[in-house]
């Protein structure tokens, strides 16, 4: 592996509870592939282009076949480059933490921004076809409570659901989720635990990798 696109959608930084499993994770695979470079996007720190009317207009243009110029072309150049950075990577690692049963809005509009036809899937006969394939994924993510395949309020998450979805559509069908639950329902001593427990599962999966 030759580098790893670590995508950061938390903004507390190193209070992050996500960041501190993830801290363990990258730390792991570096002693695996001592030569992995770690490629690091963080969300609320680098600027994701606002999806205009001018970038949306660029699209609707390339999928008519025709070339982009002027302020559409412009537009477009600062989505395109985030498309390239995302597809030159060998693998993933997302740290992203629940909110509101779901995903932050900077990770959905970072999503928003690189999925797009011709670059990150395309349209066939037999239906859209992922071009982002042979990757590999790891999201991690800290959650208030616990919403595991036991738990009665395991019907409200929808962000494992929605980035699987995603994530495989574009071709990318190797996912592992670590998931730190819960953080802040069970007081502190059960929440350090927690971190503890997805700080081994992380510490394994990147020796798997």
């Amino acid at each position: 592996m030759k580098k790893i696109l670590h995508i950061i959608a938390t903004p507390r930084g190193d209070a992050s509870r996500t960041l501190k499993v993830s801290g363990v994770f990258l730390e792991s695979l570096k002693k695996k592939y001592p030569a992995c470079a770690v490629d690091t996007l963080d969300l609320f720190k680098d600027a994701i282009p606002p999806l205009t009317l001018r970038a949306v207009s660029g699209k609707y243009t390339l999928l008519a076949g025709k070339d982009l110029s002027g302020e559409f072309k412009e537009a477009w150049r600062d989505i395109e480059s985030h498309i390239t950075r995302f597809l030159l990577a060998d693998a993933y690692l997302i740290s992203v933490p629940m909110w509101n049963f779901s995903i932050p809005y900077v990770l959905k509009h970072y999503i928003d921004t690189i999925v797009q036809p011709k670059y990150l899937f395309r349209y066939t006969d037999k239906g859209p076809e992922g071009l982002a394939k042979n990757k590999k994924m790891v999201i991690i993510t800290s959650r208030g409570g616990d919403y595991s395949a036991a738990s009665p309020f395991h019907a409200y998450d929808y962000q494992e659901p929605y980035l699987r979805a995603v994530f495989n559509f574009v071709g990318i069908t190797d996912i592992v989720f670590i998931n730190a639950q819960p953080m802040d329902a069970l007081g502190q001593d059960v929440a350090e635990e927690k971190i503890r427990q997805a700080q081994t599962i992380a510490a394994e999966t990147a020796g798997k990798f």
